[in-house]
């Protein structure tokens, strides 16, 4: 028979109890770390096909390849407009006789033709006894009054010289309300000077300085013009001339410039000029 165990002795373990027990423990941290596991999996596989369709969507625009951006402004359409009538500029100095005997006359004016020729205001050459033209080159040279048109405020000189290189301005057409002006000439004296604006008015009728009648059909505008400035060309944004400076309001009965200035349309200064219509 026998003998039982002493209570001292420990009983012998079951290995089947045994292993059900250690596999117990490991599959107790094993399992969550596989769900961990795979939930990382799958975040990752989420993140990455939000990440293509965020890429591929309309709200992301693709990446592009675009060439250096130039740091160099374009020119301001003033400096354009001045560059083009710069050759064609004549500064116009008259020694008056008449009533004016003894008198100087400044104005401003314009070459319109290959031969050289300089449109200006009528009153400017009013009742001179000599004439003498600037070129833009500097040239400088006695010239004639070969038509004039009081009633349009129109002349036309012919240099005894030309300039080396004789630069015609492009004439332009009609202009409105609103469009973009420039008047280029000698105001008090201050060579070539520009000055900016805007068409104010169209048709508009202020009397001749000779008391001989209105001048009508003229430009309104308010790029600033002084005494000088007549015979000037007013231009639009492509340098074209589109008006020849005639006269500035004076309400006041001053000789300076209020705001409002008047040119004879090119179209009508081509008539006084003897210009054929093109």
């Amino acid at each position: 028979m026998a003998d039982a165990p002493s209570p001292s002795e420990p009983a012998a373990s079951d290995p089947a109890a045994s292993e059900s027990s250690s596999g117990g423990r490991g599959r107790g941290w094993v399992w969550p770390l596989a769900y961990f596991l795979v939930g990382a999996v799958v975040a990752v596989a989420i993140f990455a096909v939000v990440d293509r369709r965020g890429g591929s969507g309309s709200d992301q625009a693709a990446p592009t390849t675009t060439g250096p951006t130039s740091t160099t402004a374009a020119p301001a359409v003033a400096a354009k407009v001045y560059r083009t009538i710069q050759p064609s500029l004549v500064l116009i100095q008259a020694e008056l006789g008449g009533s004016d005997a003894g008198s100087e006359s400044l104005g401003s004016g314009v070459i319109f033709n290959a031969q050289g020729q300089v449109m200006t205001a009528a009153h400017v050459i009013d009742q001179a006894t000599s004439i003498e033209v600037t070129f833009a080159d500097g040239t400088r040279t006695d010239a004639e009054v070969v038509t004039s048109t009081p009633e349009r405020d129109i002349a036309v000189l012919q240099p005894e010289d030309s300039p080396r290189v004789i630069v015609p301005a492009v004439l332009g057409g009609g202009v409105r309300i609103g469009d973009d002006t420039y008047s280029v000439g000698n105001p008090l004296g201050l060579a070539d000077s520009l000055t900016a604006g805007v068409v104010s008015g169209l048709d508009r009728s202020i009397g001749r300085e000779d008391g001989g009648g209105d001048l009508t059909g003229l430009i309104q505008f308010d790029a600033a013009v002084n005494p000088g400035s007549s015979g000037g060309p007013l231009l639009n944004r492509q340098g074209q001339v589109v008006g020849i400076v005639t006269a500035l309001a004076n309400p006041s009965g001053q000789r300076f410039f209020v705001g409002i200035g008047f040119a004879v349309p090119i179209t009508s200064a081509g008539g006084g000029a003897r210009i054929p219509p093109s």
